[in-house]
């Protein structure tokens, strides 16, 4: 389950990634997406809000993944990627009431934790859009 996936790529004794980076990477090994070490780093960028705090990382990593999965060369030749990510897009919206990082960060951050909540939340989002489409 992608959950268990993402818990092991947030142990910050073995890894050290962002929200982004979390949920590429755990989805490469879960979904065997055979995705390499460059186009895992694309994913460095879109931390922390693009680090300006904007667009959420797990999001944008999210949908990254659907592109992955969902689109043979481009975006206009999948039937399914327009779909997907509209609906990845209002679920984490209705979860969180925002897609901004500031924002989540100052309702669901701790100190101990991270964002692990908001990382897990996605987590369990995408994991469901993907097994509703397999």
């Amino acid at each position: 389950m992608l959950i268990d996936t993402v818990k092991k790529y947030r142990n910050k004794e073995l890894y050290d990634l962002s929200c982004s980076e979390t949920i590429m990477y755990a989805c490469n090994a879960e979904y065997n997406l055979n995705v390499d070490i460059t186009t895992l780093r694309t994913m460095a960028p879109f931390s922390g809000g693009m680090f300006i705090g904007d667009l959420c990382g797990c999001l944008s990593a999210s949908l990254a993944v659907l592109g992955i999965m969902f689109t043979n060369t481009v975006a206009h030749d999948s039937d399914k990627l327009k779909t997907l990510s509209l609906e990845m897009i209002s679920r984490f919206q209705n979860r969180f009431e925002t897609r901004i990082c500031d924002t989540l960060k100052e309702k669901y951050r701790t100190d101990n934790e991270g964002c692990n909540f908001i990382i897990y939340e996605t987590a369990y989002i995408l994991d469901e859009i993907i097994k509703n489409v397999a």
